[in-house]
């Protein structure tokens, strides 16, 4: 993994987060799975394209120069996201192929991450901080 110092602004996390628990609800509320394309198709072209067009749009909003919010880190924002698109892929075709118990697990898992993350708690990044953790220490046992 890259050591950039990339980084992105706070509120368009935010605004990612957002959208995806909002797309996630509205899947439930109105018991159609396609929500769950919208930060899915979002994210995809986020991670393999470096265009998020959630961020794209929430950048026209921004009332002070980029630089002058809280940043986050772009690596881990990548981490994150491919959990997030994990989720919502196995969330959606859980639900095109019938399996509700496994659609509802999944996306419970991605509404709860979304949430908790926008109130403070990152599960994402405790997760990606243990695998670092458990790599470093396995490349000391290895000395």
């Amino acid at each position: 993994m890259s050591h950039s110092s990339i980084s992105i602004p706070r509120p368009l996390v935010r605004t990612n987060q957002w959208f995806i628990f909002l797309s996630t609800l509205a899947t439930w509320l109105f018991g159609q799975p396609w929500f769950l394309l919208l930060p899915l198709g979002a994210g995809l072209l986020g991670m393999f394209f470096d265009y998020n067009p959630v961020m794209k749009v929430a950048t026209l909003f921004l009332k002070k120069n980029p630089s002058a919010y809280i940043p986050e880190d772009k690596d881990q924002q990548q981490f994150n996201q491919l959990i997030a698109i994990s989720l919502l892929a196995v969330g959606f075709l859980s639900y095109v192929l019938g399996w509700e118990t496994l659609a509802w697990i999944a996306t419970i898992m991605v509404a709860t991450a979304s949430i908790v993350a926008i109130l403070g708690f990152c599960i994402g990044c405790f997760i990606r901080f243990r695998w670092q953790q458990y790599r470093y220490k396995r490349t000391l046992d290895s000395k």
